[in-house]
């Protein structure tokens, strides 16, 4: 696969009026940063102390939530009352020093025209301190994180219409770049262009064959680039 490859649609010309959202983790940063890594063995050491479990029953625990609620957040929320921003400060409480600043990203932002949005189910907190690290933050009009998802995680249809709702957005105007496959999904039934951000990682392949995706690429600074010449 070449970095930057069509799949079902050419790249769509970009006006004042078109708006970028973008996901978060692995998508704004290279993958081999881990930080999922990080982040899943303080998710493990919070259901340890707050349900008093050992570790191997913790990580089932863990799994099980995250398989049957779409995150383990919600699954303590549904199953023990847990206190979610006291979940997030902790699960979120991280390394940042692997993410090397993105010079190269900023700019490709800066050549594209039209509204930036960040669309996480991760914290505010914690995209702002990525966005910081990469030297991106005052490229991005606004966030929309997992509580003002309610809880509610992507690829659920809530977070997507309650996004477009808050923020005014057209979704036949919008470009969606994620991650992870099937988060794409949703966006493209409600009208938006789709494209693939492809890290290799096995459990964000999930939705990868569908004809909903539009684009993929496994370098989005070089999709950005060539998106900027069509605008």
């Amino acid at each position: 696969m070449t970095n930057s490859a069509s799949r079902t649609a050419s790249l769509p010309r970009l006006t004042s009026d078109s708006v970028l959202i973008f996901d978060l983790d692995n998508t704004l940063y290279p993958a081999a940063c881990d930080l999922f890594s990080q982040v899943s063995d303080l998710i493990g050491q919070y259901v340890r102390d707050t349900l008093k479990l050992e570790p191997d029953a913790a990580y089932r625990v863990q799994k099980d939530y995250f398989h049957r609620y779409g995150t383990t957040l919600r699954g303590l929320m549904t199953e023990h009352d847990i206190d979610p921003a006291d979940y997030l400060a902790k699960v979120h409480d991280i390394d940042l020093s692997v993410v090397d600043p993105a010079p190269d990203l900023a700019q490709a932002l800066d050549d594209l025209p039209g509204r930036k949005l960040i669309f996480t189910n991760a914290s505010r907190g914690h995209a702002e301190r990525v966005m910081g690290r990469l030297g991106i933050a005052d490229r991005f009009e606004t966030i929309f994180d997992i509580v003002d998802a309610d809880y509610i995680p992507k690829p659920q249809q809530q977070p997507y219409d309650r996004l477009l709702a808050r923020d005014g957005v057209d979704p036949t105007r919008a470009i969606y770049f994620e991650d992870m496959a099937k988060n794409l999904l949703p966006a493209k039934d409600m009208g938006m262009t789709t494209v693939w951000v492809n890290t290799d990682i096995e459990w964000a392949q999930n939705g990868s064959d569908d004809p909903r995706i539009d684009h993929q690429t496994t370098d989005i600074v070089d999709f950005l680039r060539n998106l900027a010449t069509t605008s």
